[in-house]
C-alpha cells in the first residue's frame, strides 16, 4: 500500500484482523479494464482541473518512476541495483503509460518486487538460526533513504544480516527470551512476505496513481473503491476509535497527531511521533507485532466499536533503538466534539507589582454544525458563536481583561466559513482571504458584520501545526494590523482540495485534488512559507523542514495583487522592539532552557541514521540517554512547579510555559502603548 497514506483511526466497523494466508495469484496481477478507465479519468482531471496543470511529459515521468519505486522500497532493502538498471528503460515511458492507460510495465515492476521480498523474508528466517556475536564492533544503518541500491545479492545479504541482528538485539534489550524473540521475528518476516503477496491489482494501481499525483502536488491522491469508503468514514462527524492520525515511516506506524476530544488525547498516553509496534484486542488479547505492516492493516487492527478496548505497544517519540516499549490501554469511543470546542482561561502577569489579566481562548479546531445551520436551527454550534460568548464572559468578570490571546497551536483548520466569521469578531468588516482557482478566477471571503466583539490588545499564538483555517485567521489579523502573531512559523497549507468521483457508481474510486489556492488580503500566500510570527519563539527548531516545507512537490509561495481593505489603524504596528525583550526573558528562564535542551535532543535523535550492534555500547548508550532525558524532565517539572513524580504532565507544562510567555509578550505591548505616569 502507498507508504505515505494518512488514515485517521476513528472508523465505525470492528475491522478486527485475522490470520489470512490467501495470496494474490501472480497471473492475476494485471491491469483491468476498470484500471484503464480510471487512469483516463484521472489524467483528464489532473490536466484540466488541478491547480498546477502540470504537463504529463518525460520530466514528470522520471519523478513518477522514482516515487513508484520508493513507494515499495524507500529503504532500498529489496530491489537490487541490477533490477533498477533493468527498469531504467521505463523511466521516460510512464507518461506514455498514463496517456495510453497502458499499465503492464507498472505491474511488471511490482512482480519483481514481490519476488525480492519473498527472497529477503526467507533469508531473514534463516538468519534467525545464526549465533550472532554482539561483542563485534559493527553498526547497522536503519535509515537508508539516501543510500545506493545494493550492488549484488551478496551486498544485500550483508545488509539483511545486520538488519536481523539489530532486530534480535532490540528484543534482547527489551528482555525477551530467546524463544520469544525467535517466535516474534519469525512471524514478522513471514508476515512481511505474506502481506506483499496479498496486495491486489487495485493496490498496485493505487500505488502507481499516487506516485503520479504526489509527483505533481502532495495533497492530491487517488482513493480506490476501498479507500474511498475509508475516506468517507473518516470525514464523518460521528467518529469512533482512538482518535489518532497515523502514517508510515520506514517500518513503523507513527502517530501523526492525536485528535482533540478523542480517547488518545483524553488519556494523555499517546502523542505525536510515538511508534506503534504492537496491537492487542481487549484486556488480555495477544499483542500482535505490527512492525513492517501496511498502514491500512494496522488501522484495521486498531479501529473498533465504541466501548471496546485496544492495547498498544508503543515506542515513545524519538526513543533510542533498544528502548523498552510501553503498553497502553485505550477504550474506543466517539470523538467528543465538546472537547474540541473553544475554552477560555486567564493568565495573570505580574510586573512591577502590577498585575495584568490576559484572557485566553483555546481553539483546537474551526468547527461548525453545518447540518443544524442548513436546517435553520437558531442555536447551531459554531466556533464564532462560542468564542464571542467566551470573550464576553471574560470581559464581564471582575476586573475584566487587559488583553486577549487566541491560542491556535495544533489547530489544523476546519471551516473556512468560521475562519472568516471569527476574524470578523476582531475587525470592523472587509475581506478576510482571497481564493484563486486553477483558471485564474479570483474570489474573496468577506466579513460583512461591522460590529467588533473585542477591540483591546490581541495576540494570536501559533505553532508548526497551525494550518489552513488557522493560517487564514492569523494572516488576516496580521495584515489588518489588528494584533501580534507569536510562536513558530505555521504549517504552510494554503491550498484548497475537492473530491471528485471517477464514475457515477463509485466503482472506479475517487480523486482528491488541489483546485484552488488561498491568498491573504495583502496579496501574499500562506502556502509553503506559512504565517511568519511577528515574534519568533525559540521552539521553532528545524522550521524549514516542518509542515508544507518538508513535503515533496509542495506548491511554491506566490503572490497576487492586494485587495482593498481598511486596516485597523492608519499606521501599521511596529513590533520590532518585542523580539529582544522576549529573548532576554526566555534566556534567563530555566524552564525554557530545559525545554530547548529536550527539543534539541529530539532533533539529534531524528537525524541519526546508524546504530551500534555492540550490545554493551548499545546498552550504555540507551541507559545514558534515558537517564539524561529523565534528569531534564525532572528538573523541568521542578522549574515549572510540577511534581517530579507525574509522568504525563510534561506536555501540559510545556504548553503552560509557551502560553505564559505569550502573555508576557502581550503585556510588553500593553506597557509600550500605555503612557508613563508623570
Amino acid at each position: 500500500m502507498l507508504r505515505a497514506l494518512l488514515l485517521t483511526v476513528c472508523c465505525l466497523s470492528t475491522g478486527l484482523a485475522t490470520a489470512d494466508t490467501r495470496q494474490t495469484p501472480l497471473d492475476t496481477l494485471v491491469p483491468t479494464t476498470a484500471h484503464k478507465q480510471a487512469m483516463q479519468s484521472i489524467a483528464f482531471l489532473m490536466q484540466r482541473y488541478h491547480y498546477s496543470q502540470v504537463a504529463v511529459d518525460d520530466e514528470l515521468s522520471s519523478q513518477i518512476f522514482d516515487r513508484f519505486l520508493d513507494s515499495f522500497d524507500r529503504q532500498k532493502a529489496f530491489f537490487l541495483a541490477s533490477d533498477i538498471e533493468e527498469f531504467e528503460q521505463y523511466r521516460l515511458s510512464l507518461d506514455d503509460s498514463i496517456r495510453d492507460a497502458d499499465l503492464d510495465l507498472v505491474f511488471d515492476i511490482f512482480k519483481r518486487f514481490r519476488t525480492r521480498v519473498n527472497e529477503r523474508a526467507e533469508l531473514a528466517r534463516q538468519l534467525l538460526d545464526s549465533d550472532f556475536d554482539f561483542t563485534i564492533d559493527e553498526s547497522y544503518t536503519f535509515n537508508r533513504d539516501d543510500a545506493p541500491w545494493p550492488q549484488s545479492k551478496k551486498v544485500s545479504d550483508e545488509l539483511w544480516r545486520k538488519r536481523v541482528k539489530n532486530d534480535v538485539l532490540n528484543l534482547r534489550l527489551a528482555e525477551r527470551s530467546s524463544d520469544e524473540l525467535t517466535t516474534t521475528l519469525t512471524e514478522r518476516y513471514e508476515r512481511m512476505a505474506r502481506r506483499v503477496s496479498q496486495l491486489s491489482p487495485n493496490d498496485v494501481f493505487q500505488t502507481f496513481v499516487n506516485a503520479y499525483t504526489t509527483s505533481v502536488e502532495p495533497h492530491t491522491s487517488y482513493f480506490s473503491p476501498r479507500t474511498s469508503e475509508e475516506f468517507q468514514i473518516n470525514m464523518s462527524l460521528s467518529l469512533q476509535g482512538i482518535g489518532a492520525a497515523l502514517r508510515t515511516v520506514s517500518e513503523y506506524t507513527v502517530v501523526q497527531s492525536v485528535i482533540t476530544g478523542g480517547p488518545a488525547a483524553m488519556s494523555e498516553q499517546l502523542g505525536a511521533e510515538d511508534r506503534i509496534i504492537g496491537v492487542g484486542q481487549g484486556e488480555d488479547g495477544d499483542i500482535v507485532d505490527v512492525v513492517s505492516w501496511p498502514l491500512g492493516d494496522v488501522v484495521d487492527l486498531i479501529r473498533g466499536p465504541k466501548g471496546s478496548t485496544v492495547r498498544l505497544n508503543i515506542l515513545v517519540a524519538n526513543a533510542p533503538e533498544g528502548s523498552s516499549p510501553a503498553l497502553i490501554t485505550l477504550v474506543r469511543d466517539e470523538i467528543k466534539l465538546e472537547e474540541q470546542a473553544a475554552k477560555s482561561s486567564v493568565v495573570d502577569v505580574l510586573r512591577d507589582e502590577t498585575s495584568k489579566r490576559i484572557g485566553v481562548i483555546d481553539l483546537p479546531t474551526f468547527y461548525l454544525d453545518s447540518a443544524a445551520l442548513s436546517r435553520g436551527e437558531p442555536d447551531f454550534r459554531s466556533t464564532t458563536r462560542d468564542v464571542k460568548r467566551l470573550v464576553e464572559e471574560l470581559m464581564e468578570t471582575d476586573g475584566g481583561i487587559d488583553g486577549l490571546i487566541v491560542d491556535l497551536r495544533a489547530n489544523g483548520g476546519g471551516s473556512l466559513y468560521e475562519a472568516t466569521r471569527l476574524t470578523g469578531l476582531f475587525i470592523k468588516s472587509g475581506p478576510v482571504v482571497q481564493i484563486r482557482s486553477a483558471n485564474g478566477d479570483m474570489d474573496a471571503e468577506i466579513d460583512t458584520d461591522p460590529t467588533v466583539a473585542y477591540s483591546g490588545p490581541l495576540a494570536v499564538l501559533v505553532d508548526r501545526n497551525s494550518a489552513s483555517a488557522s493560517e487564514i485567521f492569523a494572516g488576516a489579523i496580521q495584515d489588518y494590523g489588528r494584533g501580534v502573531v507569536l510562536g513558530e512559523p505555521t504549517f504552510g497549507k494554503g491550498t484548497v482540495q475537492t473530491v471528485a468521483p471517477l464514475d457515477e457508481t463509485g466503482e472506479l474510486g475517487q480523486l482528491k485534488f488541489t483546485m484552488a489556492k488561498f491568498f491573504r488580503v495583502s496579496g501574499d500566500s500562506n502556502q509553503y512559507t506559512g504565517v511568519i510570527p511577528d515574534v519568533l519563539f525559540p521552539t521553532a527548531l528545524d522550521s524549514d523542514a516542518q509542515g508544507e516545507r518538508g513535503l515533496d512537490n509542495a506548491l511554491a509561495w506566490s503572490e497576487v495583487d492586494a485587495t482593498s481593505f481598511d486596516a485597523w489603524s492608519t499606521q501599521k504596528p511596529d513590533y520590532a522592539y518585542l523580539q529582544p525583550l522576549h529573548e532576554a526573558r526566555y534566556k534567563g528562564d530555566d524552564s525554557f532552557s530545559l525545554l530547548l535542551e529536550e527539543l534539541e535532543a529530539q532533533r539529534i535523535a531524528r537525524a541519526e541514521r546508524d546504530v551500534t550492534l555492540l550490545e554493551e555500547s548499545r546498552q550504555e548508550e540507551f541507559t545514558a540517554r534515558s537517564a539524561d532525558r529523565e534528569t531534564r524532565l525532572a528538573l523541568y517539572r521542578l522549574a515549572v512547579g510540577a511534581s517530579s513524580g507525574i509522568d504525563q504532565d510534561s506536555e501540559l507544562a510545556v504548553s503552560d510555559i509557551i502560553l505564559e510567555e505569550a502573555a508576557e509578550v502581550l503585556n510588553d505591548i500593553i506597557d509600550h502603548s500605555t503612557p508613563e505616569k508623570p
